[in-house]
């Protein structure tokens, strides 16, 4: 029997979304049989290639179970622990996983402020210097986030400069990409465009916020930095043994663009609330929203209220910040309600 927590919807994530039913559908047909273990399975070969589709044919791509561990791994590959990791202060890697780059890699992170998420070439050189100087730990990777954590989104244009930036100082860069299928149907572009056109080095796949249930990818767009990772992978816990049931979620996901109608779908729906929340009195959108993120600033008086009948998350609670998430399944109705919440609470006050 379901309970009435399981019915509840929000706009907490797009992690608290169930799994997409062709997703579900797909895990369930290679639920029979045997199979050979730890990724020498055939869905495996056939998710792996579909992800080579996208970014290049000569991409190197290993499958782990969580966004945190495709950014630790990542960084782990490309770095050595006297080195460090220029990052948003809003990053995940800085504000979401509990210390794990620093603890996994040795490696120091060196958060730069910003007032969209974003990093910049400029604000990027605040922190490239101590170069060959043994007493500073050495730059050695910019991380940037796509879709950012802010719900902003780089363009390939933004991107570009930031790679020809690092690689003109010898670095490499890598894309937080939990949301990136937001940010490719919010620019309209392939992933290729947006990421190996531009020279992003490495690539944290994300599909869990979009309708998987759990999994990422670990992208080498430089293969020479992928090197012994099959190591890495193992010691970092993240070498799956019954591989095809990541890898069968990565197939029915790319399979006719599932990935771009969920990501096109939650976009949409972000936008919407936008739209309806603005025209009340006493809420203001403080973001522009370009993927499926939604910041507002609202009386504190109704938050609590608000949360208990649709959970969502404070962002800034000495501001009276608050964000809204959409997800694949969130539907107009989800929307509707919501915004008459907010209206019947404000005019009670």
């Amino acid at each position: 029997m379901k309970t009435e927590t399981t019915l509840k919807r929000g706009f907490a994530s797009d992690n608290n979304a169930p799994v997409h039913p062709e997703i579900m559908k797909a895990m369930l047909a290679v639920n029979e049989g045997h199979t050979i273990a730890y990724g020498d399975d055939p869905y495996t070969e056939v998710a792996t290639e579909k992800i080579r589709l996208l970014f290049g044919k000569d991409v190197c791509v290993y499958l782990v179970f969580t966004g945190t561990a495709a950014n630790v791994l990542n960084l782990a590959a490309a770095t050595h622990p006297w080195q460090s990791v220029v990052c948003a202060e809003t990053s995940h890697i800085h504000e979401d996983e509990c210390g794990a780059p620093e603890k996994f890699t040795g490696c120091k992170l060196l958060p730069v402020q910003t007032d969209d998420g974003k990093l910049t070439p400029e604000s990027i050189a605040t922190q490239l210097y101590g170069f060959n100087f043994e007493h500073h730990s050495q730059p050695r990777i910019i991380s940037i986030t796509q879709s950012t954590e802010l719900g902003t989104v780089y363009t390939p244009q933004e991107i570009k400069a930031i790679t020809d930036l690092a690689h003109n100082k010898e670095l490499v860069v890598h894309v937080d990409g939990a949301r990136i299928a937001n940010a490719a149907a919010f620019l309209d572009i392939s992933f290729k465009e947006m990421i190996s056109d531009t020279g992003i080095d490495l690539l944290s796949f994300g599909g869990t916020k979009n309708g998987m249930m759990y999994g990422e990818a670990v992208v080498f767009l430089n293969t020479s930095l992928s090197e012994n990772f099959k190591y890495i992978r193992k010691q970092g816990m993240q070498l799956a043994s019954k591989m095809r049931y990541i890898a069968v979620q990565f197939d029915a996901y790319l399979t006719d663009d599932l990935w771009l109608h969920n990501a096109r779908h939650a976009n949409r729906m972000a936008h919407l609330l936008a739209e309806k929340a603005a025209r009340i009195d006493g809420i203001k959108i403080t973001r522009k929203v370009e993927a499926n993120g939604v910041f507002a600033k609202i009386p504190k008086e109704i938050i609590h209220a608000l949360q208990k009948e649709f959970f969502f998350y404070v962002w800034d609670e000495n501001a009276s910040v608050v964000r809204w998430m959409a997800s694949w399944d969130t539907t107009e109705e989800d929307v509707d309600r919501f915004v008459s919440a907010i209206q019947n609470l404000l005019s009670d006050l």
